[in-house]
């Protein structure tokens, strides 16, 4: 059996404390995990990235390589993108690509890789118009938006609870692929 590749990226929000039991349960699931960070996300992970790089196996990617230099990770036969915060969903939808891991995901859609998102917004953040248009960009793109009953409920401002976070349905999505 050939194991598949899963680029997870990841935004700064409370959920992405968790990511090193999320990589373990995606290599448990049959995955070769390659981490991506929003630099705001590496920022908060700073003191775990070389674990986190040990545990998958790759470095974590927080910026694009200069040009020239080679990319040391395998070709992703998904990706995932949780948890996707306000910024990051509206700046994909609007192919905004100054953080690496909104640029990977805006190639994404035109090279055709299974793509699954999972936001993690309060309630407020969700109301603003922007938001819900990105939502609809990024599914008519082709992006299984993991948002609303299934997925991610918005939470009231500093209500959520990072335990709550949907992981095994983003899981569960990009396995299906």
């Amino acid at each position: 059996m050939s194991t598949r590749t899963l680029y997870l990226f990841s935004s700064a929000a409370p959920p992405v404390f968790d990511i090193a039991t999320v990589i373990e349960d995606a290599q448990a699931d049959g995955w070769d995990v390659c981490l991506g960070l929003t630099p705001t996300a590496a920022r908060w992970l700073s003191d775990s990235l070389d674990g986190l790089a040990a545990l998958t196996g790759h470095p974590v990617r927080c910026d694009y390589l200069m040009p020239g230099l080679p990319d040391v990770w395998p070709q992703a036969d998904a990706i995932l993108l949780a948890p996707a915060t306000f910024n990051t969903v509206n700046q994909w939808a609007l192919g905004i690509t100054d953080k690496w891991v909104v640029g990977v995901l805006a190639e994404a859609v035109g090279k055709g890789i299974p793509t699954a998102a999972v936001p993690c917004v309060s309630a407020a953040l969700a109301q603003h118009p922007q938001f819900e248009r990105s939502i609809g960009t990024l599914r008519g793109a082709g992006a299984h938006v993991l948002y609303g009953p299934g997925g991610f409920v918005p939470h009231r401002p500093g209500e959520g609870n990072p335990a709550e976070y949907p992981w095994r349905v983003a899981l569960d999505a990009v396995r299906s692929a």
